[in-house]
């Protein structure tokens, strides 16, 4: 008895060493909706049927705008982890998207743009979901304007996210002095490698299926 006690055990021991570990991605894309940034969410639109159309079963996708104060839950337009089921997660899908379109049909320009706020929500959202590969997207140009009093010189923990800038395009003033854009770069990817995620620009969406694999 205690011999097949023990080969039982063996099987299983040997059974779940073999399962391949798991592949599941999460992403939380952030929308810049301030002044004419606002322009620019048509292509936003692209990136995110792209997801739409890449993340299966198991994986999860949250998209919400940069707002004044984006330790909310207000600012979040849409979030889904796909079911196990097929003929679900096409309907998952349809319900995602037709948020997303309503969303950017009837936008209002916000005041401020409160981009840590807004990652510092998204990596709580991401490890929340135990994804194995975890990405945020920033759709922005990069330029936080804070309400006054607003603090968000910190560190923001972002151990295996992997944060990807996308359409960082320049402001007017960067024409006058093209170090203002650069200086904004560098500075988001200094505090995303502080945080210990990892960091990527990418202004050609075309090249986002080189990032988001599993």
């Amino acid at each position: 008895m205690k011999r097949i006690i023990l080969l039982s055990l063996l099987i299983f021991s040997i059974t779940a060493c073999s399962e391949p570990p798991s592949q599941n991605k999460a992403v939380y894309m952030l929308l810049d909706t301030s002044g004419t940034y606002t322009q620019e969410l048509d292509k936003a639109k692209i990136i995110i049927n792209y997801l739409l159309a890449t993340l299966d079963a198991g994986d999860s996708l949250a998209i919400a705008r940069i707002d004044s104060g984006s330790f909310s839950e207000k600012d979040l337009i849409s979030k889904v982890t796909f079911d196990a089921r097929p003929s679900v997660v096409n309907e998952q899908k349809r319900a995602f998207k037709r948020k997303v379109d309503i969303f950017v049909k009837n936008v209002k320009s916000s005041s401020y743009t409160d981009i840590t706020g807004g990652v510092l929500q998204a990596s709580e959202y991401l490890h929340e979901t135990g994804a194995k590969n975890k990405y945020i997207l920033i759709f922005s140009d990069l330029e936080e304007d804070l309400v006054k009093g607003h603090v968000r010189d910190f560190s923001i923990p972002l151990v295996e996210v992997k944060v990807v800038a996308l359409n960082v395009t320049k402001l007017r003033s960067d024409n006058i002095d093209p170090r203002d854009y650069l200086n904004r770069v560098a500075n988001w990817q200094t505090r995303v490698h502080e945080g210990g995620g990892k960091w990527q620009l990418l202004n050609d969406i075309e090249h986002l299926e080189k990032i988001i694999q599993g």
